[in-house]
């Protein structure tokens, strides 16, 4: 039997992972809201994946969208963010995920701040790790406007 992507990554990430970062990433899982690591978090840094470490979001581009999940306006230029649609749960809804590593990130709404594109992207704290602005290297400070 061949092995799909998404089960190869998955394969390869397991032993990294927590048994709840790999149910998040994996298995498409959502973590509690209000009770997840960066839905208050207002440090300043970059979001990235919690398997490959690719960066995906920036805190100039999180906002409180009062639903106790990590939000943003939009992922990092050039971030490998993908979406899928998504029949779950009895409605049509528009997965995100990480494209190098498959990732399921969370999901993506047009009800953002208007100001900003108007779209919301509601992530899982679980999907990602945050590196603070003052552990950047100098090429991120700069590549990311920090």
């Amino acid at each position: 039997d061949q092995l799909t992507p998404e089960q190869e990554m998955a394969n390869k990430y397991r032993d990294q992972l927590t048994a709840e970062q790999f149910n998040i990433a994996y298995n498409a899982g959502t973590e509690r809201p209000f009770q997840n690591a960066y839905w208050n978090n207002h440090k300043e840094g970059i979001y990235v994946s919690v398997a490959s470490g690719v960066p995906l979001f920036s805190s100039k581009d999180k906002y409180n969208s009062g639903t106790g999940w990590p939000s943003f306006s939009k992922p990092l230029k050039g971030a490998p963010v993908v979406n899928h649609e998504d029949n779950s749960l009895y409605m049509t809804r528009t997965e995100v995920r990480c494209s190098l590593d498959h990732v399921h990130l969370g999901h993506v709404f047009n009800d953002g701040p208007k100001e900003d594109g108007g779209m919301r992207y509601c992530m899982n704290s679980g999907a990602m790790r945050f590196i603070p602005k003052d552990e950047l290297t100098k090429e991120q400070k700069e590549k990311y406007g920090f």
